[in-house]
């Protein structure tokens, strides 16, 4: 069951249906495989010679996007639609979008620069967190079955956290002069000028891609069920 409940194209809802037992298999797989990843990349932070201690590792929106991810992939797999909050798709159309902006932005501003944007010979956790995690969230966002449709105003929602982020790394790197991406930090080449600008594209191209993802979400609900009249 769903709320609302499929009124459209059966077969395929559900085909797709949340409470599918593959759905679900795949969903804890991939939750655990993600936990597991963050698992070893706190353990490899404890070690010596590593360049990013425990409390840096946390910092990173990666990190904790990925972490969101793996739980509520977790519970989804545990747990019957109809028992989760109508607001759970929302909430999992928002890790859709901090999942492929963190596959974007690595490709564009992190990945070493030799590295291509293909490349799968990485260290272990980075290919689940950097490659995996963002395809899966998308393709889960994109083709189980969804009945909630969301407000105009939900990408702008979904900015919320991105932008708490950027506050709070700058406030953190004003404190202990660490910063957890290059491109956030005003000490190095350009200054403030070009760290904000930097911001400035990331978070239009935040705006655009969860423009399209809230579009692509009420498509798919409309494939399930019907526009409810108020």
């Amino acid at each position: 069951m769903l709320d609302p409940p499929v009124k459209r194209h059966p077969s395929f809802n559900w085909a797709f249906h949340p409470d599918r037992g593959w759905i679900r298999v795949l969903r804890f797989a991939v939750g655990v495989l993600v936990i597991v990843a963050l698992v070893q990349k706190t353990y490899d932070a404890t070690r010596p010679g590593n360049d990013v201690d425990v409390a840096q590792l946390y910092s990173e929106f990666t990190v904790q996007s990925n972490l969101a991810l793996g739980l509520v992939l977790v519970v989804a797999a545990a747990r019957p639609r109809i028992r989760l909050p109508q607001w759970w798709d929302s909430l999992s159309g928002a890790l859709a979008l901090y999942l492929v902006m963190t596959g974007i932005i690595y490709v564009v501003l992190v990945a070493p620069p030799e590295e291509p944007w293909w490349s799968l010979d990485m260290y272990w956790p980075q290919l689940v967190h950097h490659r995996l995690a963002p395809l899966f969230a998308a393709m889960d966002w994109l083709l189980v079955t969804r009945t909630v449709r969301g407000s105009w105003w939900r990408p702008l929602a979904w900015l919320g956290y991105p932008a708490a982020f950027l506050i709070f790394s700058w406030v953190r790197g004003g404190i202990d002069g660490w910063y957890v991406y290059d491109f956030l930090d005003p000490t190095l080449d350009g200054g403030w000028g070009a760290a904000l600008t930097t911001t400035a594209q990331v978070l239009a191209a935040f705006l655009a891609v969860a423009v399209l993802l809230h579009v692509a979400g009420n498509i798919r609900a409309s494939l399930a069920a019907p526009r409810v009249q108020r």
